[in-house]
């Protein structure tokens, strides 16, 4: 999968939300309640494991995402980007204004070892 290299080396935080419906408008953030707050090695392995995601097919859900994760830098005011992810349709969404709008939708194959170790660590992480 393919992040935003330049927010990436400016994430500081990553903030793990269970998302609890849709964003009410486009670019709004999906709303949630946050689970955990990942930082240093914690936010750098998360961003790792993200990227390690290979490409999938799109299955169709109608994208129900279930986790997020919103990347932050130093200022911690506005997230550089924003990534949901449907483990049922394979889908990743994200928005931000770091996310270039070839990146606002991939597909990931969801039954790989990586995609079952990021559930897990969102589970870890479930409020």
């Amino acid at each position: 999968m393919h992040l935003p290299a330049e927010a990436v080396s400016a994430a500081v935080l990553l903030e793990v939300v269970r998302i609890s419906g849709l964003p009410d408008r486009r670019g709004a953030p999906y709303p949630g309640r946050v689970g955990a707050h990942w930082a240093g090695n914690e936010a750098a392995g998360a961003l790792a494991l993200i990227e390690s995601l290979p490409g999938g097919e799109r299955h169709r859900c109608g994208f129900s995402p279930g986790w997020s994760v919103r990347a932050y830098a130093d200022a911690l005011d506005t997230a550089l980007f924003e990534a949901a992810f449907c483990f049922s349709c394979h889908e990743v969404r994200m928005q931000g204004t770091a996310v270039p709008p070839a990146l606002d939708t991939q597909f990931f194959d969801a039954d790989a070892p990586q995609a079952h170790a990021l559930l897990a660590l969102f589970r870890t992480a479930a409020p």
